[in-house]
């Protein structure tokens, strides 16, 4: 079965599909509106879309006419929130909602998926397993699929499948590359206590700036000494609070920041580190300080063989060879990350970056758009992937 010819009769729908959420933008755990018109879609497909009683995002299932006993289920993922942005890309469908826009794709994600479901709907009898489909609330958060696996989506699913439109890739190449893709992405807040004092006698307090001054600069060794030069890792501290005025010895700093990593090994190992330097620096100045570390998700890794390979193949066969274009692997984040980590799954790219259509904005930028005639190809990839791994997977 081949996915392309249906991807072409497809291709305005899906657009249509892209342009109509793209003007009605939610922000993460306020997608109430976007959760009520995806299931009306199922709906109409002839599918039971299910909902949660107190979390937005909703899943459907497909039960394949050829289902027979011990039939594999594999899921489809797209996330579906939009980031606060005020949009200015001079689209005819811009944002109808103001401080709120979809800049990182995800409007394209909800509509090549639908168009994924609208075509294996046609090819129903034909599949040899289940597919269960997931409309993800909250990705932005960098948590938002955690709530599913813990509520048990994943329990009866052998595989899953995830892909993400990409603005720094050309049009219009697919990327489903094996190894570490995307990085994990935890967060951390640092609280200095010291002891106020007049400006004119330091001596009298505990600086918390000064001491603030020197964690920051010792927390970088994490990267520089303590970890192995060749494995990508970042810790960034993006803000800064501390003093009450010029003149006063400050007692209190607080500072915030992630960390990033391809190893899962030095991930674990980053907050032990980290708690160590906070501690000591402090003990130092005779000031207190405490770390609050919260691991949000892992690194998005394809490592599993046989799902990559159903991938390229899959793609080699609706587009051919050239089709596939390499992309380096990146320290941004993905909470599909939190899926993989319970099940194997396979996570790939949709080039949206087209030069000559002056399509050059980056996801995230208040100017990004894609080039649409990519959505039909992430439509087709989601409806064959499924189909060909229910095939290989029911010998």
């Amino acid at each position: 079965m081949n996915f392309k010819e249906l991807a072409e009769q497809n291709e305005q729908w899906v657009i249509d599909q892209r342009r109509f959420f793209h003007q009605c933008p939610e922000l993460s755990f306020e997608e109430k509106n976007t959760t009520k018109e995806i299931g009306k879609r199922l709906e109409e497909m002839g599918l039971e879309p299910h909902y949660y009683e107190d979390y937005y995002g909703l899943w459907t299932m497909i039960k394949g006419g050829q289902a027979g006993e011990g039939a594999k289920t594999v899921a489809l993922r797209a996330d579906i929130d939009a980031l606060p942005v005020d949009e200015h890309t001079g689209l005819d469908f811009c944002s109808k909602n103001p401080g709120k826009m979809h800049a990182c794709g995800h409007d394209c994600h909800i509509a090549m998926l639908l168009g994924g479901i609208r075509m294996l709907m046609e090819k129903k009898d034909e599949l040899k397993g289940n597919v269960k489909v997931i409309f993800q609330a909250a990705e932005e958060s960098c948590y938002g699929a955690r709530y599913y696996v813990e509520h048990g989506f994943l329990d009866d699913v052998d595989a899953i499948y995830g892909t993400h439109i990409w603005g720094d890739f050309d049009a219009p190449y697919m990327n489903f590359e094996a190894g570490p893709r995307m990085a994990s992405a935890d967060n951390f807040t640092i609280e200095v206590e010291g002891v106020s004092a007049h400006g004119s006698a330091p001596h009298q307090g505990v600086d918390a700036i000064m001491a603030a001054a020197y964690m920051l600069t010792e927390i970088q060794t994490i990267v520089s000494r303590m970890n192995d030069p060749l494995n990508p890792l970042v810790v960034t501290i993006g803000e800064i609070h501390g003093g009450q005025r010029f003149n006063i010895i400050a007692n209190k700093v607080v500072m915030e920041g992630t960390t990033r990593t391809h190893s899962a090994e030095m991930r674990m190992k980053t907050e032990g580190i980290l708690r160590g330097i906070v501690e000591h620096v402090a003990a130092a100045f005779g000031a207190k300080a405490s770390l609050k570390f919260d691991y949000y998700p892992g690194p998005v890794n394809n490592s599993h063989e046989d799902l990559n390979r159903i991938a390229n193949d899959a793609a080699v066969k609706l587009y051919g060879p050239d089709c596939l274009k390499s992309l380096p692997k990146m320290m941004g984040s993905e909470d599909f990350a939190m899926f993989m980590e319970k099940v194997p799954g396979v996570f790939g790219f949709i080039g949206s970056r087209n030069e000559k259509l002056g399509y050059t904005a980056k996801n995230h930028n208040d100017c990004y758009t894609v080039d649409e005639s990519v959505l039909k190809r992430g439509a087709a990839m989601y409806a064959q992937f499924a189909y060909d791994y229910l095939e290989e997977t029911s010998k």
